[in-house]
């Protein structure tokens, strides 16, 4: 596996965003390696054919697509690349967060850090053509930098950004309101950060000092699950991960997640998923999943 650092050079200018566009030629962006990188993708396919193996998820490439890859995800491209005209949004977390004077910016949009959902959305010509003119608005700015093309940029963005939580929303039928109440989302940011060593209800409670009643009132209103249901999901995949993208052994990852015993760890994924961790890898390599 590969991790992608986030280059400036991308876009010439001093800012850790940049818009990638790739038609019919070979490139190492959509090579067949695996790859983590630090920083999220948000590709607009017009043509595609293929697949995208993102973390458990095979999504196949269809015209019209967008695909969600948040920092540190594992994804591997199988893919026609003389049939390919896409185009990438790429931007690191913290550019974005102090981008909009928001730390929480990135937790606040529904298909980043998604583990639960689909990581893509089909749409129409139209739509696919109108965030294309955009994002070739933010390019045609990076490149030739203007007094103001910071404030067009981050305009075009938070347009582009905020237009598809909502169709996200809509077409996974959850709640796509943007709320100013930052509990829920500081306490998804600090899971995002602690989930190996912290998995207890009560370790975030007293991080956020907040009583478990209130953590779990905004857990409910933001997320749709109890706080309980949150924090399993969230450890469930990062067992997953650790099962497809590393030969570590149960009792290896035990360990790592601070199971007192192998088999409580097996107990718990089975729970979760109806497979006991060696069914669920074997499962994967065998293209059941």
């Amino acid at each position: 596996m590969k991790h992608v650092k986030f280059n400036k050079s991308w876009c010439g200018v001093d800012l850790l965003l940049n818009v990638l566009h790739l038609k019919g030629e070979s490139s190492i962006v959509f090579s067949d390696n695996l790859y983590t990188t630090d920083f999220f993708q948000i590709v607009f396919i017009k043509k595609g054919n293929g697949v995208l193996l993102l973390n458990d998820q095979a999504i196949s490439l269809k015209d019209n697509s967008i695909v969600f890859i948040s920092e540190n995800q594992q994804y591997r491209w199988k893919v026609n690349q003389q049939q390919l005209d896409a185009t990438l949004l790429v931007f690191q977390e913290d550019f974005l967060n102090e981008f909009f004077s928001d730390k929480h910016f990135t937790y606040r949009l529904h298909y980043f850090y998604q583990i639960d959902l689909p990581l893509h959305l089909q749409v129409s010509q139209d739509i696919t053509d109108e965030y294309l003119i955009k994002l070739k608005e933010i390019k045609t700015d990076l490149e030739h930098s203007r007094s103001d093309s910071i404030h067009l940029i981050r305009s075009i963005l938070y347009y582009i950004l905020i237009q598809l939580n909502r169709l996200y929303s809509e077409q996974f039928n959850i709640t796509s309101t943007i709320s100013n109440d930052n509990l829920a989302y500081e306490f998804r940011k600090l899971v995002e950060q602690n989930i190996y060593n912290k998995q207890r209800i009560n370790d975030y409670t007293s991080l956020l000092n907040v009583s478990r009643i209130t953590l779990n009132k905004a857990i409910n209103k933001h997320f749709n699950m109890t706080t309980t249901d949150f924090l399993k999901s969230r450890l469930t995949y990062e067992i997953k991960m650790k099962l497809l993208f590393t030969p570590s052994t149960i009792q290896e990852l035990a360990d790592t997640f601070h199971f007192s015993e192998s088999n409580h760890l097996s107990r718990f994924f089975k729970n979760q998923t109806g497979l006991t961790p060696k069914e669920y890898r074997l499962s994967y390599q065998n293209g059941s999943n």
